[in-house]
C-alpha cells in the first residue's frame, strides 16, 4: 500500500468517526431538548417564566445514561422541588436498545460470536459482559414485553393483517431460520395497533392456527377484514379461526407471482395494466378493465391469462371497503414497512443465539412502533365504513 493509500483510508476513517461524534452530539441535544419540553409541559411553564399556569419550579438537574447505537449518552435530567416529575423517555427509547444489547452481548458470552460482537458491546455499554450482566438486563425487559403480549383485546378490530418474517436463530449448536409472525389490528377508532408477536419453527397452518386462537383468547373480535398473502397454511388458518371475517390477498405479492407466468422478456405494459386493475374506484370498473385484458394478452401470454383468471378475484376483495381505505387495505404493506425496520436492526446481530434473545428484540421494537402509533393521528376515518354499514342495512331493508 502507497503512502498517498495510507492517508487517504485514514482521512476516510477520520471523518467516519467525526461524523459518528456528531450525530452523537446531535441526538444528545435533541433527547435534552425533550426532557426540557417535558419539564415545561407537566410545570405548565418554561424556565423563568411567569405564568398563572405555572404548577411547581424547577430544582436543578441530576446525571443519567442513555444506551444507544451510536454509543453512551450522558444526559442531565431535570428536577422538580416536589420531586414528582418523572419521563419516559428512557424506558421507551432503551427498550429496544437493551434488548439488541443484551442479543450482542448474549453472542459474546456464549462465544458463538467474533471480535467485532465484543467491540460493539462495548462500545454501546463502556463495558464488557457476563452472564449475570445479561440475565438482569433481559430480566427487567422479559417482564414489560410479557405484559405487552398478553395484555387484552378488549375492543373491536375490523380490519387485521397478517404477515411472516424469517430470522437465522441457533438451536442446540444448529443455525436455521424460524418464522416471526406477526398481527398488526386497526381499531374502531382508526389506530394501528401490534397485537401480537410469535415465534415458530415454520409457516404451516398449525402454527398459525395456534397464534390466531392466542388472539382470540385474549380478547381479539369484530374482526371483519384480514390482509395477508397467499401462504396456503395462513388461508386454512384465517378461514378456520375468523370465519366471519373476508379475506384479502395482497395484491402486490400476486403481482410478484405473476412474474413466474411469463417469459423474461414479456412486455411490459401487460405487468403495469394489470396493477393499474387495482386503482380503479368500485369492483364494477376493475371487472370490465380486467376483461379488456384479457382480451388484450391472452394470444400473447395465455399462461399468466389463465393464471390471473383463475386467482385475481382473491385480490379484489378489497373493493367491498369504503374507497378511503382502499389504498391501505389492498395489500400487506404496512405490515411490511415495519418488517423492513425489523430487518435493518436485526442485521446487526445476524444470527441470533437463541430463539428468545430473538423473539426479545423483535417484541421490544414492535413495542416501540406500537406506543408511537397509538400517539399518531388516526391512520383511518372509520367513519366511512360505519355508514356503508348503514347504508347496506337500508338497502337490505
Amino acid at each position: 500500500m502507497t503512502t498517498k493509500e495510507r492517508n487517504t483510508k485514514l482521512s476516510a476513517a477520520e471523518a467516519v468517526a467525526g461524523d459518528r461524534d456528531l450525530i452523537k452530539a446531535l441526538m444528545k441535544e435533541a433527547l435534552q431538548e425533550v426532557l426540557e419540553g417535558e419539564m415545561t409541559e407537566f410545570l405548565g411553564a418554561s424556565s423563568g417564566e411567569r405564568t398563572e399556569a405555572r404548577s411547581g419550579y424547577r430544582a436543578g438537574y441530576y446525571g443519567r445514561s442513555l444506551v444507544t447505537r451510536i454509543g453512551k449518552l450522558e444526559l442531565r435530567i431535570p428536577r422538580d422541588r416536589g420531586g414528582e416529575f418523572s419521563t419516559e423517555l428512557f424506558e421507551r427509547y432503551a427498550r429496544s436498545e437493551k434488548a439488541l444489547v443484551a442479543a450482542l452481548a448474549e453472542m459474546y458470552v456464549q462465544g458463538v460470536s467474533t471480535r467485532k460482537v465484543k467491540a460493539i458491546t462495548e462500545e454501546l455499554c463502556g463495558h464488557s459482559f457476563s452472564a449475570s450482566s445479561i440475565s438482569a438486563i433481559n430480566k427487567g425487559l422479559d417482564e414489560s414485553l410479557a405484559k405487552f403480549a398478553n395484555r387484552p383485546l378488549d375492543e373491536a378490530y375490523p380490519y387485521l393483517v397478517l404477515d411472516a418474517r424469517y430470522e437465522r436463530v441457533r438451536d442446540s449448536g444448529v443455525i436455521g431460520h424460524q418464522a416471526v409472525l406477526i398481527a398488526i389490528g386497526i381499531n374502531g377508532e382508526g389506530k394501528r395497533q401490534v397485537l401480537a408477536v410469535e415465534m415458530a419453527n415454520r409457516e404451516s397452518q398449525s402454527s398459525w392456527k395456534d397464534f390466531l386462537l392466542r388472539l382470540k383468547e385474549r380478547g381479539l373480535s369484530g374482526v371483519e377484514f384480514v390482509v395477508s398473502d397467499d401462504h396456503a397454511g395462513l388461508k386454512k388458518a384465517i378461514a378456520v379461526v375468523l370465519t366471519e371475517a373476508a379475506w384479502q390477498r395482497c395484491y402486490v405479492h400476486f403481482l410478484r407471482n405473476a412474474l413466474d407466468y411469463l417469459p423474461r422478456k414479456a412486455d411490459d405494459d401487460c405487468l403495469q395494466e394489470l396493477r393499474w386493475l387495482y386503482d380503479r374506484r368500485d369492483i364494477q370498473e376493475a371487472q370490465r378493465d380486467l376483461a379488456a385484458w384479457v382480451g388484450k394478452w391472452q394470444a400473447k401470454y395465455p399462461k399468466l391469462v389463465d393464471w390471473v383468471e383463475a386467482n385475481i378475484t382473491e385480490t379484489l376483495t378489497f373493493y367491498r371497503l369504503p374507497r378511503a381505505h382502499h389504498k391501505h387495505l389492498k395489500s400487506t404493506n404496512m405490515l411490511e414497512r415495519l418488517n423492513e425496520e425489523i430487518k435493518r436492526r436485526t442485521l446487526v446481530v445476524r444470527i441470533f443465539p437463541n430463539t428468545e434473545s430473538c423473539l426479545r428484540l423483535i417484541r421490544a421494537l414492535c413495542v416501540e412502533t406500537h406506543e408511537t402509533w397509538l400517539e399518531d393521528n388516526r391512520y383511518l376515518n372509520m367513519t366511512f365504513l360505519t355508514e356503508q354499514k348503514k347504508e347496506l342495512l337500508r338497502l337490505a331493508a
